[in-house]
């Protein structure tokens, strides 16, 4: 992958640089007079000025990482929400996932609410996505768990029915009782903005899901329009 034109340019100015010095200071036409101690510090400063400018060129790609690439997840594009809620929580519920969608990396967002999904949004596995070990440390802990790259986590099964072949996941608990689980197009997707909305919307669902109780929750239904899992 070619470097970008300011790596480039901040090489080629440290080479040409770096070049001119030697070339002055072996010139043979060494500097006398008073002034010859500050000039042979100058040449000093003007080389190693020239060396950090090439190293800013060479090392560029750590300075400003190249985003990772988005995998090609499987999956149907759908939206499950569960029937018998009230009006205000199912409108709340639609707008915060798909601004969740459309504002974060996020391929897929699921909402679970005292043992029960309520919401499945985005790209959808086939089956249910029951919690395990990480979503209920997230919740003892009573903060989000961001799995950067979930290809290195022992536990990553957890998560095949939340969409299979994830590169990311984030786990946001709601108080006590709730889950928001937002699995991301690649890895290392989720950045310190996304999870302060995540975390946000998270407590105002806490207020919107205390009134509602496991029992007057039907089965998702499929909506049938679908929605687009956002552009990451």
């Amino acid at each position: 992958m070619p470097r970008p034109i300011p790596a480039r340019i901040a090489l080629g100015g440290g080479v040409i640089g770096l070049v001119l010095t030697v070339l002055n200071q072996g010139s043979g036409l060494p500097a006398q007079g008073p002034m010859a101690p500050a000039l042979e510090r100058a040449g000093v400063l003007a080389s190693l000025l020239a060396v950090v400018l090439m190293l800013v060129g060479l090392l560029w790609e750590r300075i400003e990482p190249v985003p990772p690439d988005r995998v090609a997840l499987g999956g149907r594009e759908g939206l499950e929400l569960a029937e018998d809620l009230p009006e205000s929580l199912r409108r709340e519920l639609g707008w915060g996932s798909q601004m969740l969608l459309t504002a974060t990396p996020a391929a897929t967002v699921l909402v679970l609410w005292r043992e029960r999904v309520v919401l499945r949004r985005g790209l959808l596995a086939e089956g249910g996505f029951v919690p395990g070990a990480i979503c209920r440390r997230a919740q003892e802990q009573g903060r989000a768990i961001s799995l950067v790259d979930l290809r290195l986590y022992p536990g990553r099964h957890e998560f095949d029915g939340l969409l299979a072949g994830l590169p990311a996941v984030l786990v946001q608990p709601i108080g006590s009782e709730g889950l928001v689980v937002m699995g991301g197009w690649s890895a290392r997707c989720f950045g310190r903005s996304d999870q302060a909305w995540v975390e946000g919307w998270a407590r105002r669902l806490t207020d919107e899901l205390a009134p509602v109780h496991a029992a007057a929750m039907a089965e998702p239904a499929s909506d049938p329009a679908a929605v687009a899992p956002g552009n990451g």
